[in-house]
């Protein structure tokens, strides 16, 4: 431990809106667990927080010592944008809900460190008075905004920031932009996902992949085995109503994972569906530990799945999401033209290309080591910077 024991601790604010899947709040998870660990032994200063989200019901969060959690209420996409997911309210009452507990949690946590994930100001603004008023009463506070590596193609990321309407505000409210990223495989300052006058801002952390925290599972499928999984599972049936059918190689198993938020009637037709040796469970306890595990994985091309396969050297094919955005296809395309991954688009994908693809991937493996993985230990040594100078703030400020 660096430094002598220091009983202030540093206070962490993690808010991601959470409507579709489970990747915000995911995201944030991973920096919360790496935060509790590896800061403390930097600084000999503790942290302690809070996870702000609006996950929902029914989701198990593994929360790390020294942090706690707020649920928002809510909300979900509809045909004309956020709605309310389970109240019979009008979405502006939502947001005042909303808007009101952010206000609480922030003026009663006092954080140090805020990091609002994807949008800078929440869902419909919900967060832009309480960060404004952050930076005038709290001038200290470090406000961050992270992004995951692809936003969306250039024109739909550009309208996203053309909502925020003032990017010299912006620039007011906070005060560093991370890419959870590797810039030689995609960088959002030449693609035009960020505004040049924002470039200043951004710190590159690498890929949030290396060190994610993971436990072991008490009762191990049975190995060797492939996995198919698309993350939350909201929108996998198409793929893996495919990967149900497909033929495993021989002397294997397969684990289909549907997700937790896969709808009971379409688990229920993926099962029906399973081909011999082939296992379809709702979820598991911990994605990683079965990632670990396997001999091969086939993924949507969500950002924490895929981060996940990318901390080991087992081979993954991706089956992008494509609509409504087109985030997931932009990252699995760059990811196969740096040589860590392979891909099918699921137009393409048949159980006999499946098929195929598992047979060769079983006596392989992947590797990924030329690209930066160590985004959380990138993101701890900042964080770390940050709080050793708002402690020698603090402590001149007590003088």
């Amino acid at each position: 431990m660096n430094g002598s024991e220091n009983p202030n601790p540093f206070r962490v604010l993690l808010y991601s809106h959470d409507s579709v899947g489970l990747g915000h709040i995911r995201r944030n998870l991973a920096l919360a667990h790496t935060l509790a660990t590896e800061v403390p032994a930097m600084t000999g200063r503790p942290v302690t927080g809070m996870l702000l989200t609006g996950v929902g019901h029914g989701t198990d969060l593994d929360v790390p010592t020294g942090f706690d959690v707020v649920l928002l209420p809510s909300i979900c996409k509809g045909e004309s944008g956020y709605e309310p997911r389970h109240m019979q309210v009008p979405m502006d009452d939502l947001i005042g809900i909303r808007a009101q507990l952010v206000k609480g949690v922030v003026k009663g946590l006092n954080p140090d460190l805020i990091v609002v994930d994807r949008h800078a100001y929440g869902v419909n603004g919900e967060l832009r008075k309480t960060l404004a008023k952050t930076r005038k009463k709290r001038p200290g506070t470090t406000i961050v905004l992270g992004l995951r590596e692809v936003l969306d193609e250039p024109d739909v990321a550009a309208a996203e920031w053309a909502r925020l309407e003032d990017l010299d505000r912006f620039r007011t409210i906070f005060d560093e932009i991370w890419v959870y990223g590797d810039p030689q495989v995609h960088d959002v300052r030449h693609t035009g996902e960020v505004p040049a006058e924002l470039h200043d801002l951004i710190r590159y952390t690498g890929y949030l992949s290396n060190g994610r925290r993971w436990i072991p599972e008490a009762d191990p499928t049975e190995a060797p085995y492939v996995v198919s999984m698309s993350g939350g599972g909201s929108d996998g049936k198409g793929m893996l109503s495919i990967a149900a059918r497909a033929t495993i190689p021989a002397g294997h198993r397969h684990l289909v994972v549907a997700g937790p938020q896969m709808p009971a009637e379409d688990l229920a037709t993926l099962q029906a569906q399973a081909a011999p040796g082939t296992r379809v469970v709702g979820s598991v306890p911990d994605g990683l530990a079965t990632i670990r595990r396997a001999s091969a994985v086939v993924s949507m091309a969500g950002y924490n799945t895929v981060n996940e396969v990318m901390s080991t050297d087992t081979p993954v094919l991706l089956v992008p999401r494509e609509l409504p955005r087109q985030e997931q296809l932009i990252r699995a395309l760059g990811l196969k033209a740096a040589g860590a991954v392979d891909m099918e688009r699921l137009e393409n994908l048949t159980a006999e290309r499946l098929s195929i693809w598992f047979a060769g991937a079983v006596h392989r493996t992947q590797d990924r080591t030329h690209l930066d993985l160590a985004g959380l230990a990138g993101v701890a040594h900042r964080v770390a910077d940050i709080a050793r100078a708002s402690m020698k703030e603090f402590t001149s400020a007590a003088v």
